[in-house]
């Protein structure tokens, strides 16, 4: 019976709780073209060409992201990705070139998806 309760416990855990972290997020979509700096793309750790990107902030390179920019598609081209999982990979590539940015709140992922959406139109 303990088995039963627990197995129902783990198929009805909330969406969300197997959402990939930032580390993750790179690892499975953004290393392609990040890490060897694909189509002029920053490369991974690279503080000096993320240095502006990070100045501009997260309000201007998340949307951006989600969106598409220049050569990357929306959401790097894995659109099973969430759009927290996005910010997490944006969050951790840019602390790694020099950022000191917090995990994303869902009113600031909320913020950057009407951001996203508005430059489709």
């Amino acid at each position: 019976m303990r088995f039963l309760i627990l197995a129902l416990a783990a198929f009805t855990l909330p969406a969300g709780a197997d959402e990939m972290s930032g580390a993750e997020v790179y690892a499975a979509t953004c290393h392609e073209c990040h890490a060897g700096g694909k189509d002029n793309a920053p490369k991974f750790g690279d503080a000096s060409r993320w240095k502006k990107l990070i100045r501009e902030g997260l309000d201007d390179i998340v949307p951006e992201a989600l969106h598409g920019i220049r050569k990357m598609p929306a959401k790097g081209g894995n659109p099973n990705l969430s759009d927290l999982e996005v910010a997490r990979g944006v969050i951790y590539m840019a602390n790694a070139g020099g950022g000191k940015f917090a995990e994303p709140t869902p009113a600031q992922v909320e913020k950057w998806r009407k951001k996203a959406n508005a430059k489709r139109r």
